[in-house]
Formats: C-alpha cells, structure tokens, sequence
C-alpha cells in the first residue's frame, strides 16, 4: 500500500508529502501538500528545507498554549501562516484528563468542523504555493485534517487509514520519550495509556472517526459540505491535488 514517506527535514520528526497516494481519478500531486508535527526547532537548515521545498503556506492548528510555548521557527521565509487553532489540544496536553484517542478524534470532527473546513478550504486555494499542515505531533489534529482532505478528493481509504497509521512509527524514541518527561513535570503518570495518546496512531481511531462521519452524512464530502465548504471549492481542492486535475 502506498503510503507518505518520512522526509528529513532538519528539527522534524513527522515531516511528510502525501503526494503520490492512489485516489480514485489519479493519484495525489507531489510536491504540493505537506504535513508536519512541530516546527519549533527548524533552525538554518529546517528553514532552509521548507524553503528548498517551495513551501507557502504554513496551516498551524495549534491552541495558542501551545503555539506561544513552542513558536514556529519561520524567520525569513517567505510564507503565508495561517492559524486555525483546535481548542481540544494534542494527544499530548490531554494527557492528564485521560481522554482516548476516540473521544478526542470525535470532539475534532463534530466541534471543530468549521476549523477543518476552514483549513480544507485554504488548501484548495493555495494556487502554485505547496502547503504545510502542521500541528505539535502531527497525527491528530494534523491528521484529521489531512485524512478529511485526501478523503474528500478521492483517495483510497485504506491508503488514508495507513498513512496515519504511519505516524507512530516516525514519533517513536525521542520525540516521545522528550514529550513524557515533559508531560511528566505536571504530575501526569508515564502509563501505557499516556504513551498511546501522545505518540499512538492505530488504524481503529482513525477508522472509527471515519465510520462516524460517513454514519451521519454517508461520505466524508457530505459532511463537508454540511460543514460549509462548497462544490466550487471541493472542486477546486481535487483539481489542485490529483494528477491531471489541475
């Protein structure tokens, strides 16, 4: 199954293009939409990465905690940064309330429809500038919207459910390892649970927040137009993600 690729940007460690997933009229574009965890410690060579990457626009979906902590690492860029903050947080800030990856994922699609809409929608008219969505771990939040997007253009389920199952792998060791002790100086126990939150990307929670939308509005571009985008706009995201659309 085809799936996005680790690319080693320098202060990443979730740094990904979703470009040649199978969709149902092509495949989706190289080069065109990114995604990222955080890019707070991009550095000379980070930045000089996304610049070698064309990229243009930054969708941060960070809460403004998180985001004032852990600033982006754009200085002389030239790039456009949009923030669409998620109020419910990462995996990781959630830790101490003991919320599943479900719930979690439940609250995004159902009380943060209008951010995801909104990011879908600053995607489809980001024109020749290749676009990166980005949030702390880059499997959440991130990987909602990013999932919705290729869902909504087309691309094969299962090749959606496995590149967030992808994830994981690309967190694990010293990211999470850095974001337990992190975690850790506020009282919350290291606990299996935790770590499955923080840095956990199993197919069933992505499956099941799919089955949930697909439940209410029979297909994941229902409830995005129940959600306010527009046929132009789904349009317009399809003809700028998949090959021969654009």
């Amino acid at each position: 199954m085809e799936t996005s690729t680790r690319i080693p940007v320098p202060g990443t460690y979730n740094f990904r293009d979703v470009g040649g997933l199978p969709a149902k009229t092509g495949t989706v574009r190289d080069g065109v939409l990114f995604r990222s965890d955080g890019l707070h410690r991009l550095g000379a060579e980070g930045r000089a990465a996304l610049r070698e990457l064309g990229i243009g626009i930054v969708i941060d979906l960070r809460d403004e905690n998180e985001a004032a902590v852990m600033p982006d690492d754009l200085d002389g860029l030239d790039v456009e940064v949009l923030r669409l903050p998620v109020f419910e947080g990462s995996g990781a800030s959630q830790g101490r309330g003991g919320i599943s990856l479900d719930a979690l994922y439940d609250r995004i699609v159902t009380q943060h429809a209008p951010i995801v809409v909104g990011a879908l929608r600053e995607i489809s008219s980001a024109g020749d500038r290749s676009v990166v969505v980005h949030c702390t771990a880059g499997k959440d939040r991130t990987g909602i919207v990013v999932a919705l997007t290729l869902l909504a253009v087309g691309v094969d389920r299962d090749a959606v459910v496995e590149d967030y199952a992808r994830t994981e792998g690309n967190l694990a060791g010293e990211w999470l390892e850095d974001m337990v002790t992190m975690i850790g100086r506020y009282g919350v126990p290291d606990t299996p649970e935790l770590r499955v939150l923080m840095g956990g990307s199993p197919r069933e929670a992505l499956e099941g927040v799919i089955d949930t939308v697909e439940r209410a509005h029979g297909s994941t571009r229902e409830y995005l137009l129940a959600s306010g985008l527009t046929l132009h706009e789904l349009a317009a995201l399809e003809a700028l993600l998949i090959d021969g659309g654009r």
